[in-house]
């Protein structure tokens, strides 16, 4: 790639050599490619910024001196690597350190209790003064057969009294993850892709639920659908005002109670007359909202449905159910019990942990062990209440399983989780401080983006034996036909903003993609799940090309594919192995980007970076650059309705090789707003806009299934 470095880049603002060395040897990016395909240097001011929330004192010339020789003998003064990761079918090297001259032997121990021997490679590597001790390398050989799985690397190092030994995780990922056994020898599958806060029932309790997911499912079945894809499901706070943005929940492993359906909790009838006349009462008034065109209330509608589950709470289970609740609690072990208490704590002391009492704000100290003992009726509700949401995550897959799809409900993974929530107070340091990820600056976001997301430290990460990523891959692949990785290329690196600064002024941090993207591809195995990438954007070179050798899908947006002329990518030269749209949430629903809404909405907020005049100009060039490849095609006529040329869209998508085809579920109702408009916060009502026709009133699922333009969709597929 050529281009030119910005005036502002000069010599002067670039890192000292020694500081460059450090920030490398870190994965701190020191250059990168922008998205014009200029050449960038961060300053060292980030530079220096970065590296402090990554533990690394660079704060002057001498600081750097030494951080950069501790740097250079980290991974000698450990006898094992923090966390191996290895790939099926590949050997791997693995190096080893002890005093110079002693023996040792390394061995794994899988996860069902096999132990396997490593030989030692031939290969000899001049010890090393460390600490004023000499240090050798040893190397040994993974095998390429060890099972997948997580397993148990160990080491013996010295003979007799003298003998120490050491350990760390051992990883074996599959090398491919592709398309689980449901979609074997069938052609492309298409599905409605929806936020499903938005999808309302007239059982709704004024919010989108599973319930409505399991229906929204069996109903796309029988259409021929063979997926559902949903926004994010993650955990918000328990405490109002509840963060709208699914994007920005308090943990990615928990689910948010805002999505039970309460009237399908099997307490419910245990209930007395009394009781139940309340819940009556309260389903009532918070269903009315359905009918109206306002925006969501996510306070008002967890008041609600909070009520009605303290009540069934408080009902007594029976043996049955008490033993398959103790049965989840023990597999969900600890984490669970972290999330339950963040909650409980943040009812009484607010939900921002950063504000509470000192002692509390350590997740594992003993007063918070005191605080939890106190609580403990509420620690419980809370657990009680991710029990509820994993038996009806179970029966919405289910009822989609049932319908005939081959996949079924498709999650969706975020990037982070907000600052002041659960996961950064019961992770720890596993998570960086005193920065936030985001994306440099790009075509569609010219000023960038910060998210106000604390990103993992991968050098933590990594010592914790990557457990906490595992987990939460866990819980979300447990009932679900597949997932979609949000920014996917934060699997290989983010952008790091330093608090308090512009997102232009970041840099990137790199992760280990072997390790990440392994550990997606053995969690997806064993889920039987498929795995899609969202890689739009600045995407590092190599990055399309690793997930592809990998397995794993990308995304395709039409407005969006184009070739290196910036023409349009004609349709037989899109991927196979991807998730082809017209549109996606960050856009509007087709009808709304044909009548130029992207434009109008970025112009009101002050988003541009370039005059309105111009803004308009380039994009009806784009859009009749398209609308001309659909008339080459013959899939438009000369004188198309808006719905023609919508149809016409979906059709090009059949002519392209992608396994995976979504459709909008805005599109099968002709609403014309955005879901979300990035670079705003409450500017644009993000996340809050129900489901609607093109003049703005609700849509409600019964509606919908009667819906013309849905099941004209669903023919274009269907043909």
């Amino acid at each position: 790639m050529t281009g030119s470095r910005d005036a502002d880049d000069g010599p002067e603002t670039r890192p000292a050599p020694e500081l460059a060395e450090l920030a490398e040897l870190s994965g701190v990016s020191t250059e990168f490619w922008d998205w014009r395909g200029r050449h960038r240097a961060p300053s060292a001011a980030t530079v220096i910024a970065v590296l402090r929330a990554l533990g690394v004192d660079a704060s002057s010339p001498a600081a750097t001196a030494v951080a950069l020789a501790d740097r250079r003998d980290a991974s000698w003064r450990q006898t094992l690597p923090a966390c191996v990761v290895a790939r099926e079918g590949q050997p791997l090297p693995i190096r080893v350190h002890v005093p110079h001259g002693h023996a040792v032997e390394v061995w794994v121990v899988t996860e069902a209790g096999e132990r396997w021997q490593l030989a030692q490679l031939d290969r000899y590597v001049d010890p090393r003064p460390v600490d004023g001790a000499l240090v050798g390398e040893a190397t040994f050989e993974c095998p390429g057969d060890i099972p997948l799985g997580w397993h148990v690397l160990m080491a013996r190092v010295g003979a007799g009294d003298a003998t120490t030994q050491a350990s760390a995780t051992l990883v074996m990922t599959p090398a491919y993850v592709g398309f689980p056994p449901s979609m074997d020898g069938g052609g492309p599958v298409w599905g409605f892709m929806t936020q499903l806060y938005s999808v309302r029932s007239r059982q709704s309790w004024g919010h989108g639920d599973l319930a409505d997911l399991g229906e929204l499912a069996r109903w796309s079945g029988e259409l021929g659908a063979g997926f559902v894809l949903v926004n994010p499901l993650h955990a918000a706070s328990p405490v109002a005002p509840i963060e709208p943005s699914p994007y920005l929940p308090v943990t990615r492993r928990f689910i948010s109670p805002l999505y039970l359906r309460v009237e399908a909790v099997p307490e419910v009838a245990e209930l007395g007359p009394a009781d139940r006349a309340q819940i009556d009462a309260l389903s009532r008034q918070a269903s009315s909202a359905n009918a109206t065109d306002a925006l969501l209330d996510r306070d008002a509608v967890w008041a609600a449905k909070r009520s009605a589950l303290e009540k069934l709470h408080a009902v007594p289970r029976g043996a049955a159910r008490q033993g398959a609740y103790d049965t989840f609690r023990e597999r969900e072990g600890q984490g669970l019990v972290d999330f339950a208490t963040w909650c409980a704590l943040g009812e009484t002391h607010g939900p921002n942990w950063r504000e509470w009492p000192d002692e509390l704000q350590r997740a594992h100290g003993p007063e918070v062990s005191a605080a939890r003992s106190e609580l403990a009726p509420r620690v419980d509700f809370f657990c009680w209440l991710q029990w509820l949401a994993d038996e009806q995550l179970e029966a919405a897959q289910g009822r989609a399983v049932g319908a005939g799809m081959p996949l079924g409900i498709v999650h969706d993974l975020a990037v982070g989780v907000h600052r002041n929530g659960a996961d950064t107070w019961a992770l720890g340091d596993v998570l960086a401080q005193g920065v936030t990820v985001g994306a440099p600056p790009d075509a569609f976001n010219q000023q960038g983006q910060d998210w106000s997301q604390p990103p993992w430290r991968p050098d933590r990460l990594a010592a914790a034996g990557y457990a906490p990523y595992r987990d939460l891959l866990r819980t979300i692949l447990r009932h679900a036909g597949g997932i979609r990785v949000d920014h996917v290329m934060g699997l290989f690196r983010l952008w790091w903003v330093p608090e308090g600064s512009s997102p232009v002024h970041g840099t990137y941090v790199r992760f280990d993609r072997e390790a990440m993207v392994g550990i997606l591809a053995l969690e997806a195995r064993r889920a039987g799940a498929l795995v899609i990438g969202e890689d739009l954007g600045t995407v590092e070179p190599g990055v399309r090309d690793f997930l592809s050798e990998r397995g794993i899908l990308g995304t395709s947006i039409l407005w969006f594919e184009r070739d290196g002329q910036g023409r349009p990518l004609p349709p037989q030269r899109w991927r196979e192995l991807c998730l082809a749209s017209v549109t996606t949430h960050d856009l509007p629903p087709t009808a709304g980007y044909l009548a130029g809404e992207h434009v109008r909405i970025r112009d009101e907020l002050g988003l541009l970076t370039r005059s309105v005049e111009e803004e308009r100009r380039v994009d009806a060039e784009d859009r009749e650059a398209w609308l001309d490849v659909l008339r080459e095609h013959r899939l438009l006529g000369e004188h198309p309705t808006e719905q023609d040329t919508i149809e016409a869209l979906h059709r090009l998508l059949r002519l392209t090789p992608s396994r995976l085809r979504g459709v909008a579920l805005t599109d099968a109702v002709g609403d014309r707003r955005a879901m979300n408009q990035p670079g705003t916060d409450r500017a644009y009502p993000n996340w809050r806009l129900p489901l609607a026709d093109g003049t703005g009133r609700p849509v409600l699922l019964e509606e919908l299934k009667g819906s013309a333009r849905a099941h004209a969709l669903a023919r274009v597929f269907n043909e």
